[in-house]
């Protein structure tokens, strides 16, 4: 049977705990950093102290995904999560601010993350639940909109409260701005009070309902599960190869050829995969199969065959993004305006620039996450994908030939249009590939290919720059330009098991 289709406010109430998200992501990205180098963080020793962000999603969004697929309450099976999250959130949004010294910052940031990831990663999976086949191109275009609404104003908070309320951006050393102050206090109460909104407004189906809707649709989409462990024998023997490849990696780069902090993480993170496999390994053979750890290992390397095809999708289309998010400044600012002098005038107007440019991506995408659905009930949403991956690389490749930066606008337009794509249309492909009882820690697991391309960025394009690319950081936006297309050749080659419902 068929899950019922869902009115356009129901779809509205059911994404807007996204808007508050995305106000504690987009404070976090704009001001963690300031809020680190105002307490003594020394500039090379930022991007260590953000690993935790990522570090955090990889952990507990799969293991989020794995409880909430199996909570059902009062509150229903997700929305207890959006809002502990929301909770723990608001409450680490008030406090960052008020951070007395860097290491409490730096837990803050962990606790704050940690936080956001416990209300999202349910998000997703809810889509997933509560929507048919052919509209969940709409909840996940309208979880886009409210991601661009939500990071346009809550960056520009700090701004506002300084240009139209009159509240300082100085303060003494050691001491945060209260404009900064303001800003997380404001995007701490929305944040509560959107996702407050969601669980209030939405209902959820119930085990039985939706037992009742996904035996029908697993079945005619052949979404069986293999429950069988996997053995203990193949644990071990990846676990070895992982942990010794990324051993042995590392002694290389380290004692012949280069050695920084993010291939250190990197090829670290390698071992800990095989040490990871070889640790389920060992409780498999123990008949330990119930843990939850050995479950999400278990399905890790049991993904549908279309999540493991999104997958390189995901991998090359957020590498282009954080190449993009880590160098748009140091490009821009030398390449264009000229200059590597972080204390002139000429440097600041291009950095400040690059703040405008990143508000109009997002305010682009927010507006272009409804055109998306009409375009993917035309032709399919791996064509629209497909397109918008390409404008995407386009726009961040023509930062090369760009002399003027006004013209930058026109390239952000298709940054804006990739950006909406890949906050919808992935996961809009991948839901109707997964077994119902498995779309939480699926979903979790999906964020995996976020997050490793974010390390691997980290790691390999700081070498590619200053090894390959002369400092040169217009490269690594010509890097992620190709990236963007490859991610598009990619996704042609995805099976949509939904994409004849969605047509019609």
């Amino acid at each position: 049977m068929e899950k019922p289709r869902l009115s356009f406010l129901q779809i509205w109430n059911m994404s807007f705990g996204f808007l508050g998200i995305q106000f504690g992501f987009a404070l976090q990205n704009a001001n963690v950093s300031r809020i680190f180098e105002t307490l003594g963080a020394k500039i090379d020793a930022i991007p260590i102290l953000w690993i935790a962000a990522p570090i955090t999603g990889l952990i507990v969004q799969p293991i989020i995904g794995h409880m909430s697929d199996k909570t059902w309450g009062k509150l229903g099976r997700r929305r207890p999560y959006f809002l502990s999250g929301a909770i723990l959130a608001s409450l680490a949004l008030l406090i960052m601010p008020n951070s007395p010294v860097l290491w409490f910052a730096a837990g803050m940031l962990w606790i704050m993350d940690a936080s956001i990831n416990i209300s999202m990663e349910p998000f997703r999976a809810f889509v997933g639940d509560m929507l048919p086949s052919e509209q969940r191109t709409i909840g996940f275009s309208m979880q886009s909109f409210f991601i661009g609404i939500g990071a346009v104003v809550a960056s520009a908070l700090p701004y506002m409260m300084t240009n139209w309320f009159g509240i300082s951006n100085t303060a003494p050393e050691g001491m945060i701005p209260e404009s900064v102050k303001f800003s997380f206090y404001i995007g701490g109460t929305i944040f509560f009070l959107a996702v407050l909104w969601t669980v209030i407004s939405s209902k959820e189906y119930s085990p039985d309902e939706l037992k009742k809707y996904s035996q029908e649709s697993d079945s005619s989409s052949h979404k069986h599960y293999d429950e069988t462990p996997i053995a203990y024998s193949k644990f071990f023997k990846r676990g070895m190869i992982w942990t010794l490849v990324g051993v042995a990696l590392f002694l290389i780069f380290d004692l012949f050829i280069y050695m920084d902090y993010g291939l250190g993480v990197f090829f670290g993170g390698i071992a800990v995969f095989g040490i990871l496999q070889l640790i389920v390994g060992s409780m498999t053979k123990q008949n330990n199969t119930n843990n939850g750890f050995v479950i999400v290992m278990n399905d890790l390397f049991k993904m549908p065959k279309t999540m493991v095809q999104l997958s390189y999708v995901q991998f090359f289309s957020w590498f282009a993004l954080f190449a993009m998010w880590i160098y748009t400044t140091p490009a821009v600012t030398h390449h264009i305006y000229g200059t590597s002098d972080t204390t002139s005038a000429l440097y600041n107007k291009g950095a400040d620039w690059v703040g405008v440019l990143m508000a109009v991506y997002n305010g682009f995408a927010a507006v272009m996450a409804f055109l998306l659905i009409w375009l993917a009930k035309k032709t399919s949403r791996k064509t629209v994908h497909a397109i918008s991956l390409i404008c995407g690389g386009l726009g961040l490749a023509s930062f090369y030939i760009i002399k003027n930066p006004n013209l930058l606008i026109i390239s952000e337009l298709g940054i804006g249009l990739a950006w909406a794509s890949i906050l919808a249309m992935p996961y809009a492909i991948l839901t109707g590939s997964l077994p119902s009882h498995k779309m939480g820690v699926y979903m979790g697991i999906f964020n995996f290919f976020i997050v490793i391309p974010q390390i691997t960025a980290a790691a390999i394009l700081g070498f590619f720059v200053k090894n390959l690319f002369g400092d040169e950081a217009i490269y690594a936006l010509l890097l992620g330009g190709v990236s963007f297309v490859i991610a598009a050749l990619l996704v042609m080659k995805v099976d949509d098991v939904d994409e004849a419902k969605t047509r019609h």
